[in-house]
């Protein structure tokens, strides 16, 4: 979800990175939160980027990571006005990936980073332009 958590992800965790954050939305199927996400980065009328983006191990593959995406997006073209949203994916989430790159996002950089375990990983960092945005939507 975000690689300076601890895991397990306690609810003060999460409650400090909602602080630092813009447009938390949370996802509910049935009562139950099924997907979490935000912006991290919100300049409104140029760019929001998402972060702490996460499905429910148990629903994930049933369409709600897609749909989630969707709001986000969403909200930062109408809603913030941005030209650009911006996401981010560790190398080892291959389904994040897929999803990012179907739905319209293209990988702009590639940047090490540590983990919480001080290990390194790759973070690939995507944008999706307003107007490929709107293309879609026609």
């Amino acid at each position: 979800m975000f690689p300076k958590a601890i895991y397990p992800l306690t609810p003060a965790q999460l409650q400090a990175a909602i602080e630092q954050r813009w447009a938390s939305t949370v996802m509910v199927k049935a009562e139950a939160v099924v997907g979490f996400a935000n912006f991290y980065q919100c300049e409104p009328g140029v760019r929001a980027a998402i972060g702490n983006f996460v499905i429910a191990p148990q629903r994930r593959g049933e369409g709600y990571g897609r749909a989630l995406l969707a709001e986000m997006v969403r909200k930062a073209f109408m809603e913030q006005a941005a030209r650009v949203v911006e996401i981010s994916c560790f190398n080892l989430n291959t389904a994040g990936l897929l999803l990012y790159s179907r739905f319209g996002f293209a990988p702009v950089m590639i940047e090490q980073r540590v983990n919480w375990a001080g290990e390194p990983i790759l973070a690939i960092h995507f944008h999706l332009a307003r107007e490929a945005w709107l293309e879609k939507q026609a």
